[in-house]
C-alpha cells in the first residue's frame, strides 16, 4: 500500500503504533515505516504500545481479574526470539530506506512500551510530525491519553493489509520456556561505534530481560587502533554518552553500569552477580571465553542469549525479510568507510 499525503520532511518524527501479538513481524507497519522515514532527516522514533510489554507476571498465585490493558506482560526470556524478530523487523525497513536516501547517520530508535508505565509527553516533545497506525483489532487512540495534548497534531496512517487468519497461530517454538522471565544482572559488551540499528537490537534486548541492571563494557580506544578508517572512530567518551542515552531512553529506570574494557571479559571475569550474558553471533566465541574463565574462578555461570538477527550475512529472520536485512548495512564499519567518502567528496568539491 503506498501512502500518498502532502507532507514536508522534518528532522525529528514520532511514529505511534500498538500490537496485539507476536507471531509474526509487524508487517502492517511496512508502509508507515517507509514514509516516516522518507519525511524525516534527523531522528525517527517508533514506539510500540501493547500490554504485551507489561512487567512479566512473577508470583506463582492466580492474578485478579483485569483489563487487558493491565495485565501482566509476556514472559521476557521465552519470546526472546520473537522481540528480537520485531526490533529487527522494523530496524531493517527503516534503516534501508534511510540508506537508500543518503541519509546514513540518521538514527532510528524503537522503543517496547507497556500498557502500565507511564507514557512521559518527553517522548514526543520534539517531534515535528507525529505519525499514528492502528492496526486491525488493535485500536491505538486510547492508549495515546498521555500525549492527548497534541492529539490534533496527529497524522493518521492506515496499516497495511495482513492475511485473515483462519484461526490463531500456533505459539512460536522458543529455546527459553524453562527460564525465568528477568534476569536482576544482565551483562553484554561492544565498541557501539556510531551507535547505530544492529548496536540497538543488541542493547533493546539485553535491557528487555534485566530488571534490576545492566551492565555493558565498551572497547577502550587502545584496543582500537587497527580499526579500519580509525580517524573517524569515536572517542571513548561519546560512545559512553550515546549508549547510555539510548539506553534510559529504551528502559528507563533501570540501572546501567557503563564500563571501558580493554579484553573480552570485563566484569564478566570478577563479578559474581552477573546472571545472563547477551552476545551477537559473531562475538559468541568471546562467551565460550567468559564461560572459561569464570569456570576456572569458580564464579556462576552464565545464561548466554544470542542475538542471531543482526548479522548481514548470516540472517535468522524470515526468508522474505532476510533481503531487507542484507540491503540494510548494520555495520559500524560501512558508516565509518561512508563518511570519510563524504569528506573525500567534500574536499574535491
Amino acid at each position: 500500500m503506498s501512502i500518498d499525503l502532502q507532507t514536508d520532511p522534518v528532522r525529528r518524527s514520532v511514529l505511534l503504533t500498538t500490537v496485539s501479538d507476536l507471531h509474526e513481524p509487524p508487517r502492517f507497519l511496512t508502509s508507515a515505516t517507509e514514509f516516516a522515514t522518507k519525511h524525516t532527516t534527523e531522528n525517527l522514533r517508533i514506539i510500540f504500545i501493547s500490554s504485551l510489554f507489561n512487567p512479566p507476571e512473577i508470583s506463582t498465585s492466580s492474578p485478579p481479574a483485569l483489563q487487558p490493558h493491565q495485565r501482566a506482560g509476556i514472559s521476557r526470556t521465552e519470546h526472546w526470539d520473537d522481540v528480537q524478530r520485531l526490533l529487527t523487523f522494523v530496524y531493517a525497513q527503516a534503516t534501508k530506506v534511510a540508506q537508500e536516501m543518503g541519509k546514513v547517520l540518521m538514527d532510528v530508535d524503537v522503543l517496547l512500551k507497556g500498557t502500565q508505565e507511564p507514557l512521559p509527553e518527553t517522548l514526543i516533545q520534539d517531534a515535528e510530525h507525529i505519525f499514528c497506525v492502528a492496526p486491525r483489532l488493535t485500536p491505538l487512540s486510547p492508549l495515546l491519553a498521555p500525549f492527548e495534548r497534541r492529539r490534533a497534531e496527529f497524522i493518521w496512517l492506515r496499516p497495511d493489509e495482513q492475511p485473515a487468519h483462519p484461526s490463531p497461530p500456533p505459539p512460536t517454538a522458543s529455546s527459553h520456556t524453562d527460564l525465568p522471565p528477568l534476569y536482576p544482572v544482565v551483562a553484554l559488551g561492544g565498541t557501539f561505534d556510531h551507535l547505530h540499528a544492529g548496536h540497538k537490537i543488541l542493547l533493546s534486548m539485553a535491557a528487555w530481560i534485566a530488571s534490576e541492571k545492566l551492565i555493558v563494557g565498551i572497547t577502550d580506544d587502545p584496543l582500537l587502533v587497527k580499526k579500519v578508517n580509525r580517524e573517524v572512530l569515536e572517542k571513548l567518551p561519546v560512545r559512553t554518552a550515546r549508549t547510555r542515552a539510548f539506553l534510559e531512553l529504551f528502559k528507563p529506570g533501570l540501572e546501567y553500569d557503563i564500563v571501558p574494557i580493554s579484553d573480552v571479559y570485563g566484569p564478566t571475569a570478577w563479578d559474581p552477580n552477573i546472571q545472563a550474558l547477551v552476545v551477537s553471533k559473531e562475538t559468541l566465541s568471546g562467551a565460550a571465553s567468559i564461560e572459561k574463565i569464570r569456570r576456572e574462578k569458580a564464579l556462576p555461570a552464565l545464561r548466554v542469549f544470542v542475538i542471531d538477527v543482526i548479522s548481514s550475512t548470516e540472517a535468522s529472520v524470515d526468508s522474505e525479510d532476510a533481503d531487507a536485512l542484507k540491503k540494510a548495512k548494520l555495520s559500524s564499519t560501512f558508516i565509518r568507510e561512508w563518511i570519510v567518502q563524504q569528506q573525500k567528496s567534500s574536499d574535491v568539491a
